[in-house]
């Protein structure tokens, strides 16, 4: 394989996670090792920036900004939720591909690294189609990066292990928080996390009972499993009778008997056209304090749950890193259409590979929490998801302290001179 020269052009979409910048980084600190790739730009806010050209020089950063990447949350280079719609929109997605690769070829970009989750990869996966299409040599790689854990054919997404190692500490202080509080009429809390379509992360937080079944959370629910409101209002029941409390935990997206999605507004939609979830928690303290007549709070974990670096896994800091640096190297031996994917190789001692997948296989696709990893009542996952998820929250990042608080890197975005009209 001759070698490509050229610039390299690495950006972000979809939600942040708390390590997604290390992926970032792992990209841009492999790429800086080889002469083939000339210049490392970044762009700003996904897809949408790159199609407004607003492109930033990595190389203009100071090492020290990079390395701080490895333990800064959010998104830094910015991010979006547009998508390049060719089955709704395919007018308008033509011009988008005709945008694009004007601004690639102006800024001689070869090599092409996108950061996100499914539709992220799918977007990745379009433009490798495209540019083999259009005959235009650039290689293209996804890198994983979502909480929700859905993405297939890898053992788990960078970013997962640190939200439920957030998640599950939390409830847990919650837990000894509602215990403390606990009196003979009793309570009940209810804690909604993310997850609208699977139920990875409200599942990650059974680990806070740490091997004891009768500590907190008492309940999980998952949008895998229809909710069995008799059955649920029966178990919160005889949870409080034995322990005067119940803590559940319950993702966003869970959905009743008929389908519905208990928290769905449906007068409000997001970017890609789904109702705005915000109510799982309070239909479910509803039903709680209607029928049982029982003192219920709720609690929202929100961004929060998305963005505690603080509280990191270094297991998942050093996951994603390996995998940006990966998605380079792979490029580099003449690969594209390809996203860096995790292989479990033992989970005691916990180690994992990196192979990968062909984007095809991985754009669209959800990866949904396994039947059997479910308790039979389908209100708490069994020990086979604990053997799973314990060793993704194994580590502590260690953000610097500056007068009692963590600081975190910001770029300086040195921007690119743009080459081409504004686009229309």
């Amino acid at each position: 394989m001759a070698e490509l020269i050229g610039n390299l052009l690495v950006a972000q979409s979809g939600g942040p996670t708390s390590v997604i910048n290390a992926s970032i980084a792992g990209v841009i600190t492999e790429a800086g090792h080889h002469e083939g790739i000339e210049e490392i730009y970044g762009g700003l806010n996904g897809i949408l920036g790159i199609l407004n050209e607003d492109l930033i020089d990595l190389g203009d950063e100071k090492r020290s900004a990079i390395a701080g990447l490895k333990v800064t949350p959010g998104a830094a280079l910015g991010t979006c939720r547009y998508k390049i719609n060719f089955e709704k929109q395919p007018e308008a997605a033509a011009r988008d591909f005709d945008r694009l690769f004007q601004v690639f070829e102006a800024h001689q970009i070869r090599y092409f690294f996108y950061a996100g989750g499914n539709d992220s990869q799918d977007t990745a996966h379009k433009i490798h189609l495209e540019a083999v299409k259009r005959g235009y040599e650039m290689r293209v790689m996804g890198v994983p990066k979502t909480i929700d854990n859905d993405l297939p054919k890898t053992d788990h997404c960078p970013g997962y292990g640190s939200v439920i190692k957030y998640n599950a500490a939390t409830v847990l202080e919650i837990g000894l928080d509602v215990c403390s509080m606990a009196t003979d009429d009793g309570s009940c809390c209810v804690i909604e996390v993310m997850g609208r379509a699977a139920g990875w992360i409200a599942a990650g937080t059974v680990l806070a009972q740490q091997g004891d079944p009768a500590r907190p959370p008492h309940i999980v629910l998952m949008p895998e499993i229809p909710l069995d409101e008799a059955a649920f209002v029966e178990k919160v029941r005889t949870t409080v009778a034995a322990q005067k409390y119940c803590v559940v935990v319950v993702g966003e997206g869970v959905r009743n008997a008929a389908g519905q999605e208990l928290g769905a507004d449906k007068t409000r939609l997001d970017a890609f056209g789904h109702p705005v979830l915000s109510g799982a928690a309070e239909a479910l303290s509803e039903i709680v304090s209607r029928q049982l007549n029982l003192r219920t709070r709720t609690v929202k974990l929100g961004y929060a749950q998305r963005a505690a670096a603080h509280f990191a896994s270094q297991t998942d800091a050093d996951e994603a890193y390996s995998c940006g640096t990966a998605a380079v190297q792979a490029a580099l031996e003449g690969k594209s259409g390809l996203m860096p994917k995790l292989v479990r190789v033992s989970s005691n001692p916990y180690k994992c590979a990196i192979e990968f997948e062909d984007l095809a296989n991985i754009a669209n696709v959800e990866h949904l929490v396994p039947r059997e990893w479910i308790s039979e009542d389908g209100m708490m996952p069994n020990e086979k998801f604990v053997e799973y998820a314990a060793p993704l929250i194994v580590g502590e990042v260690k953000a610097p302290i500056v007068n009692g608080l963590p600081t975190y890197t910001v770029l300086g975005k040195s921007p690119v001179e743009k080459k081409l009209p504004a686009r229309t």
